[in-house]
């Protein structure tokens, strides 16, 4: 026998009719109604991201002490800095753009060209991910704007389809002439 104590919460879960949300990568479709441990799977990735950004920039270390035990000059080292540098920067504004804005003005010849520039500063888009698991799970806000939008385009559509066309006040004096 199942007994429940507290109220039930409301279902916010998408109806099986009409458009269906589309799934984020670790948590499917439950960002629609942030149920079945959605804070708790939220806080576990931000987490992992800060902990993988923490091990890449020790990678990025022990690769950087490497360059300097080669006894290479020291315009190397910095050309080296400089580039994971600017790299892991463009990777993370990449990245953070991606999370909150749509990719209908994106050019995708261009952000194929940057793949192995993000490549080299993963610590960056390591790093946004971090940041905006924050916030919200990375992605939501894109696709959550956009289900809204397409439920309620639905609800209109269904609304005015409601009720048998034949027996409307316009089709009765269209058929007596």
């Amino acid at each position: 026998m199942d007994v429940r104590t507290s109220p039930p919460q409301q279902d916010r879960r998408p109806p099986k009719d009409g458009p269906q949300p589309e799934p984020i990568l670790f948590y499917g479709t439950r960002w629609v109604d942030r149920a079945d441990g959605y804070v708790p799977r939220r806080i576990v990735l931000g987490l992992g991201a800060f902990l993988a950004t923490f091990a890449g920039a020790c990678l990025y270390l022990l690769a950087w002490q490497g360059l300097a035990f080669s006894e290479a000059p020291g315009w190397v080292n910095w050309l080296v800095i400089g580039a994971v540098g600017i790299c892991t920067a463009i990777a993370f504004v990449k990245s953070w753009n991606g999370y909150v804005s749509p990719a209908e003005g994106r050019d995708e010849s261009v952000e194929s060209s940057m793949r192995s520039l993000r490549m080299i500063g993963f610590v960056g888009g390591l790093f946004a991910y971090a940041l905006r698991s924050l916030v919200e799970a990375p992605g939501e806000k894109l696709r959550r704007t956009a289900y809204d939008a397409e439920r309620r385009a639905y609800e209109r559509r269904r609304v005015t389809r409601t009720g048998n066309p034949a027996l409307r006040a316009g089709s009765r004096a269209r058929r007596r002439r």
